[in-house]
């Protein structure tokens, strides 16, 4: 038998009763029913419930052990009663009696519970990282993100891309942030600075003759963290193609992002029907290059029904070449109160105030 274990956690189902196992994991939680020890076995692929009696030769032992002690064990698996087999996890039609344990590695108090869905601030979670990184919801996190890289990986080979890694260690070059310096060691005085992107290799790489490059590229920026970027851990799926034109690229990277959402996204499926904005419509319509289509109002030019007209405000702005006057239509939306509200905001915010008008039907139509 192998010096730790003959099946992960998540492996033994009812083919398995009567056989003798070896186990490693951490201890998830321990629980005393009767005086029979009840302990969830975790490790990287999921939970079994062990058990020991005052039968076992090793109780004394069991009953010293705390969450998260680190154990080796040997016992036979036996099938659970049916009014007690837990269907929420693979391995609940069983459990499995201890015969033999090893400590591996003993824990004191910890000052972050792993079992459970408890918060704890940010410094305690880094702190003791790889306390944190055991708890379910991490773990999920750390296995999505590594298969989501598979398939992006899968994807792009199979539209024939090679992977290349680019070195880290290079030139500055003009980018959208600082720089990560490194100074050398060969040549003091002077340093290197880590790539924001591969811009310069994959170039190089296209101008050599390969038709095709990506790689999931670190991306080495010193900025302020945001909500979707951290300096230390900022990863973009990178590439470059040769002879090609804008639409090739959107034709190449659109069955990516729709087979990673429909892969990952819990069988919802995806719209392929993509719509394509030019920057000038967007700018026009949303006020940004990146508009969220799920709110369908767009703005408007109003430019004529103000030129020449008695509002002497926009009337004279209108007298400048090349000004125009854009509003936000809201059909049945806002009242006067939530108007003021937002003038309000548009001072705080440091600019002069925010016009607004109330249409109405009148008898020759809208009238203000």
């Amino acid at each position: 038998m192998h010096a730790f274990r003959s099946h992960t956690c998540a492996e033994l189902n009812a083919s398995n009763v009567g056989e003798t196992v070896r186990l490693a994991g951490w201890v998830h939680r321990i629980r005393d029913h009767g005086g029979v020890l009840f302990i969830d076995l975790r490790d990287h692929y999921g939970i079994t419930q062990v058990l020991c009696d005052p039968d076992s030769p090793v109780f004394n032992e069991v009953e010293k052990l705390r969450s998260e002690w680190c154990i080796r064990i040997d016992g036979n698996v036996k099938a659970r009663e049916p009014d007690l087999v837990n269907p929420k996890i693979p391995t609940g039609e069983i459990e499995v009696f201890i015969r033999d344990m090893e400590v591996l590695g003993a824990a004191e108090e910890l000052p972050l519970i792993v079992f459970g869905d408890q918060e704890y601030p940010e410094e305690t979670r880094l702190r003791y990282r790889f306390l944190d990184l055991r708890r379910e919801a991490m773990q999920d996190n750390m296995k999505l993100r590594s298969d989501v890289v598979a398939s992006m990986r899968r994807r792009m080979w199979d539209q024939g891309f090679r992977e290349f890694q680019t070195p880290i260690i290079t030139a500055s070059s003009p980018e959208g942030a600082r720089d990560f310096l490194v100074p050398s060691r060969l040549h003091p005085g002077k340093f290197y600075a880590l790539p924001q992107a591969p811009q310069q290799f994959k170039q190089l790489l296209m101008v050599s003759g390969f038709d095709k490059y990506f790689q999931i590229a670190p991306c080495f920026r010193d900025e302020d963290p945001r909500a979707d970027r951290s300096p230390t851990d900022f990863y973009q799926l990178d590439m470059e193609m040769s002879f090609v034109t804008q639409q090739d690229v959107f034709d190449t990277i659109q069955p990516v992002l729709t087979g990673i959402f429909e892969e990952f996204g819990g069988g919802r499926k995806v719209d392929t029907d993509w719509p394509q904005i030019s920057y000038r419509d967007a700018a026009l319509w949303y006020g940004t290059d990146k508009p969220d289509l799920r709110n369908p109002i767009k703005m408007q030019d109003v430019s004529e029904h103000f030129r020449g007209s008695g509002f002497a405000i926009f009337a004279k702005i209108l007298e400048q070449d090349g000004t125009e006057i854009r509003a936000i239509p809201a059909p049945t939306g806002g009242s006067r109160k939530f108007c003021d509200r937002m003038n309000a905001f548009a001072q705080k915010e440091g600019l002069p105030g925010m016009g607004y008008i109330f249409w109405r039907n009148g008898d020759e139509g809208m009238e203000a």
